[in-house]
């Protein structure tokens, strides 16, 4: 392997599998050394995230070949499919018309799921469910784009609601709720999302909403909330779910919250698995981070929110509105889902020139200049929005250490925290709450600026104060937990919290709010916990610091947001908006200008065809079965990257 590539073990023992296979099927030995390469670059680009790459880029590790020489000679190998061919056989690798080089099965997951979007693409009347004209607004303007999006809804079978933090994607799943359930009492509505905790949250807001509803419309809500595992039904073969296309959901209505977090794999599970016959409804927002595995499949299908004008005159004629004030924003990029995607814009929680709202636009549209100048303002002396936005401005040559200042603003952010803990009957309500008001986001795991170093600085000043510095026993009062796998058995799932604290006989316990997973009998009932032994929980890390990743569905009154001592890749402009929408209140921000910088000018880019596959059923539908089998190898060493690779 070129000395060019940065090592890999994955990658490495992809290509070196695959470099075996094109000797047994006969490849020439001139084109070994571009195979090796082929299958370690694309095996290297899935794990960063992206679903393929531009064969062209080869051409950095193959001295003297042009882009077009690589591709040539890709299309001619006996490893690599060649997908302008739409029956071709299975191979490890397959490359498209436009010069994206793929492993197979994630050609096939984006050819499968364009599929399902373009025959779910239809107006939901299509199959016998005539809308109903709501009653009109009192006046025309301004637009409300709950309603639009209620409408919209109704009508289709696939609607995609993109929106920041507090801009009404809850209230408007309410209101379409309520719709459905006043038209059919009996409808079966699930509610799910890619991880536990925001599965627990959206059933939370529903529960909020409680007392604007009749108690007898209330009580036909939805009482529990999935994780996509979950509900596709999780099986005992690894990638295997229960409900597929030839046995669907059993639902009528299927809302997927944070769907931003749905990776190309799992949204083309969810989406083969819910019936036609059934609305699915996606919320999130475009402009967070993307799925932790290969994807960004909610970006792409939220970047076109276009209106036909006959989808226009419809939305108009249900909801009162004057159809020339129906003018949604420009497309990032055409893409054919015209008629099913709504942007909010408008958010109830901070207005755009507020504070927060303020700083998340800037560093959307990659002012990072005004943002520092700006958060300069706010941060001193005189500033008028200085409880929304604090800047801890470091110097690059702090070096990476923790300065004074930061360390100050976390321990202090966790006071409130510690005199919970104080108290001499335990509260659980009380204790969460306080834990809950502040929390630190960091941008990686290690280094002293990391998830890791943060924890241990808090938990040895926590412990110092309740007068227990040994730190021998993991286990003490008050050590927050995030639970990092699912665990179906004990009903915890991934990115879920629990405290420690004793119980009435001072045994150590972790504390979980049960909310987490089904809704109180009665509406707006008391918040209830479920204690569980520190040994029966499944893997687990310190909470009083997170990933931004992590923290996705989350929200925080106060969050600091702690950056690297330097500019990384992991560090995008996504990153920066993710960590600072998590905060309701106030975000302080702690970093150097440079690093800010360098994360708002670098919005996260990953490869992908699935808007081209879906141009491609567009323009190539047919009754022809166009979907891919799903072939494993036998040699399971190299995880989801190892396809059709037979047993040598």
């Amino acid at each position: 392997m070129t000395s060019l590539l940065p090592s890999n073990d994955l990658a490495e023992g992809f290509a070196a599998h695959l470099l075996r296979w094109a000797k047994v099927v006969g490849e020439p030995a001139e084109n070994w050394p571009l195979v090796a390469v082929a299958g370690y670059a694309t095996s290297l680009a899935n794990q960063e995230g992206h679903v393929c790459i531009e064969a062209e880029t080869l051409t950095r590790f193959l001295p003297g070949q042009s882009g077009s020489e690589v591709i040539e000679r890709l299309q001619a190998s006996r490893v690599v499919a060649d997908a302008r061919n739409r029956d071709f056989a299975p191979r490890p690798l397959v490359l498209d018309g436009a010069g994206r080089l793929y492993l197979h099965r994630y050609f096939s997951y984006e050819r499968r799921l364009a599929r399902c979007l373009t025959m779910r693409h239809a107006p939901f009347s299509l199959v016998g469910d005539e809308p109903r004209a709501l009653p009109p607004e009192a006046a025309p303007h301004p637009v409300d784009w709950q309603r639009i999006a209620t409408a919209l809804a109704w009508q289709r079978r696939l609607t995609i609601i993109s929106g920041g933090p507090g801009t009404g994607k809850t209230t408007t799943v309410v209101r379409l709720l309520a719709r459905l359930l006043e038209q059919n009492p009996n409808l079966k509505i699930a509610l799910a999302a890619p991880t536990g905790k925001a599965a627990a949250r959206m059933l939370e807001a529903l529960r909020a909403y409680h007392g604007s509803h009749a108690p007898a419309l209330y009580q036909r809500l939805p009482r529990e909330s999935f994780t996509l595992h979950r509900l596709l039904g999780v099986t005992k073969d690894p990638g295997r779910f229960r409900h597929h296309a030839d046995n669907p959901l059993p639902f009528d209505v299927v809302i997927v919250d944070e769907a931003s977090m749905l990776d190309l794999a799992l949204a083309t599970r969810l989406f083969e698995a819910v019936p036609l016959t059934a609305r699915l409804i996606l919320l999130g927002d475009k402009d967070q981070l993307a799925a932790v595995e290969a994807g960004a499949v909610f970006a792409e299908l939220s970047a076109d929110p276009s209106l036909s004008t006959a989808c226009i005159e419809r939305l108009a004629a249900e909801t009162g509105t004057l159809p020339t004030a129906i003018c949604p924003p420009p497309p990032i990029h055409p893409t054919p889902l015209c008629d099913s995607v709504i942007w909010f814009c408008e958010s109830h929680r901070f207005s755009r020139d507020s504070g927060i709202g303020r700083l998340a636009a800037d560093i959307n549209a990659g002012a990072g200049e005004a943002a520092c100048a700006w958060m300069a303002a706010q941060t001193g002396d005189g500033a008028t929005d200085a409880a929304a936005v604090t800047w801890l401005e470091e110097s690059p040559l702090d070096a990476g250490e923790l300065p004074a200042s930061v360390r100050r603003a976390i321990l202090s952010g966790y006071q409130g925290y510690l005199q919970a803990l104080r108290t001499p009957e335990i509260n659980l309500r009380a204790i969460f709450q306080a834990f809950n008001r502040f929390r630190v986001l960091c941008a990686v795991r290690e280094s002293s600026r990391g998830v890791r170093a943060i924890n241990r600085l808090v938990e040895q000043y926590l412990r110092h104060e309740q007068g227990s510095d040994a730190d021998a026993n993991p286990w003490y009062r008050g050590r927050p937990i995030m639970v990092q796998q699912n665990d179906y058995a004990l009903s915890i799932f991934n990115g879920e919290v629990g405290i420690c604290l004793p119980d009435e006989s001072g045994q150590l316990m972790v504390y979980f709010p049960e909310q987490a997973t089904r809704l109180a009998e009665e509406g707006g009932g008391e918040d209830t916990f479920r204690a569980i032994a520190p040994l029966r929980l499944p893997e687990h890390d310190s909470a009083f610091a997170s990933t931004v990743h992590k923290s996705q569905g989350s929200e925080f009154a106060v969050v600091l947001l702690l950056l690297p001592a330097e500019p990384s890749r992991v560090l995008s402009r996504e990153l920066l908006y993710t960590g600072t929408t998590r905060a309701a209140q106030r975000v302080i921000l702690a970093g150097s200008r440079e690093v800010f910088l360098a994360a708002v000018n670098n919005p996260t880019k990953r490869h992908s065809g699935l808007i081209a596959r879906l141009q491609e059923q567009v323009l190539n539908r047919s009754n022809r079965e166009d979907v891919l089998p799903e072939q494993p190898g036998r040699d399971e060493r190299y995880g989801p990257v190892c396809y059709f690779l037979p047993e040598l």
